[in-house]
């Protein structure tokens, strides 16, 4: 379903991008599955955030599953404003288009 997940990458294009590996607002989504957190070098991430990558996380499927309904719940002061994906097939959909932005 990741043509299905293209559409609805669409409401996170404002702040992220993943076909170039270049930062808009937030960091670059290219290759992001499978990609420790707050890793990019050239991105300043919240102190929030940053710990999460310290601590060892990696963006894997589960992962963002648990981040993109609510972020701001699962990482409390995250830069992040997006309120996040509210219908669980929307998350499934764009985690599977990530997926192919390797």
């Amino acid at each position: 379903r990741s043509d299905a997940g293209k559409s609805v990458f669409i409401k996170c294009q404002a702040c992220h991008e993943a076909e170039q590996g270049v930062n808009k607002i937030g960091p670059t989504l290219k290759g992001v599955v499978g990609r420790k957190t707050a890793s990019i070098a050239d991105y300043k991430y919240s102190d929030a955030m940053a710990a999460k990558g310290a601590g060892g996380q990696v963006w894997d499927e589960a992962t963002l599953a648990a981040y993109l309904p609510d972020p701001k719940a699962m990482v409390p002061g995250t830069k992040m404003a997006f309120p996040g994906l509210k219908n669980p097939q929307d998350v499934a959909d764009v985690i599977a288009y990530l997926k192919t932005k390797q």
